[in-house]
């Protein structure tokens, strides 16, 4: 059962941009482009982002991003967010990558400030306080990738294709992915997927590292998220205070040297000790029962 975020569906109006009016997403009756649903019953707690632009391919346009951010800043500070899921409702695609007909309207400065805006965009995605999981049931090129790579975790078919192919296109990547793919699998594997722009199916991406999980696909094409929600249910019984406090602790320590990470992760760990779910957790050990973590 699904009960649907009403406030982050009903954003209707395009980033303001000299260029926007007239552009392939510009204001329209059609639904909106990004729509939110928060899980019931067993899976409570788990809330997805389904990215829903057919006609381009779920190609990162002005309403696309803005319905994200919009829907990322109300989410955040929605504390029954235990784990955000992204997905696709296009089957055989999990979001094409940046909208090159939209781009080709900009000239040079409006171009820049766009591509900051997406750079921003997945950073936002990476600072989400929740797990987030990228659940990619197809095609996931440029920045497509890019908001995958944005992700905490990353499920994949079997059949999809992935890549960093802005080089093919005259182009780097500008979304992150020069900086989060090497993090991801290593400075000199980065550096050969993007100088070449290769293309990985989801088998490869799996074996590399680049996701955590392929699964082959089904009939309905949506395998990967199935696989997704799995994983996003084993999160779910854990202390969410914990889950968060951990994220922090590596992604802040990754970008440190190891004593200052380790400094990192004392301090985090000194705000979770006079949590209510640390003592619940004490408790239900000694007690020899499954923990009621609340959150608190």
């Amino acid at each position: 059962m699904l009960r649907v975020l009403t406030g982050a569906l009903s954003l209707t109006r395009p980033w303001s941009s000299p260029r926007a009016r007239g552009c392939v997403s510009d204001v329209t009756a059609r639904d909106p482009e990004i729509q939110v649903r928060a899980l019931a019953g067993p899976d409570e707690g788990i809330t997805e982002v389904i990215m829903n632009r057919p006609h381009a391919r779920n190609a990162l346009g002005y309403v696309f991003v803005s319905e994200l951010l919009e829907a990322l800043a109300q989410l955040r500070e929605d504390r029954q967010v235990r784990v955000l899921l992204f997905r696709s409702a296009v089957k055989g695609v999990f979001c094409a990558g940046a909208d090159l007909k939209e781009r080709e309207q900009m000239n040079d400065a409006e171009v820049g400030v766009w591509v900051q805006r997406l750079r921003g965009l997945m950073n936002e995605i990476a600072a989400f306080p929740a797990p987030t999981i990228a659940a990619m049931d197809g095609t996931a090129l440029g920045g497509g990738l890019e908001l995958a790579l944005a992700c905490d975790l990353r499920v994949a078919a079997s059949s999809a294709v992935m890549g960093l192919i802005e080089t093919t296109r005259g182009l780097l990547p500008g979304a992150g992915g020069t900086q989060r793919l090497p993090r991801c699998l290593g400075v000199a594997l980065a550096k050969e997927l993007i100088f070449t722009g290769r293309r990985l199916s989801g088998v490869q991406a799996q074996a590399l590292g680049l996701v955590n999980h392929a699964v082959a696909q089904n009939e309905e094409g949506n395998a990967a998220y199935h696989r997704a929600r799995e994983l996003a249910q084993e999160i779910l019984p854990q202390a969410p205070i914990a889950v968060r406090l951990g994220k922090v602790a590596i992604d802040r320590g990754m970008e440190v040297d190891i004593a200052s990470g380790m400094a990192i992760e004392g301090i985090c760990y000194a705000q979770n000790i006079p949590t209510r779910d640390r003592l619940e957790g004490m408790a239900a050990f000694r007690e020899k029962r499954p923990p009621r973590f609340v959150g608190e």
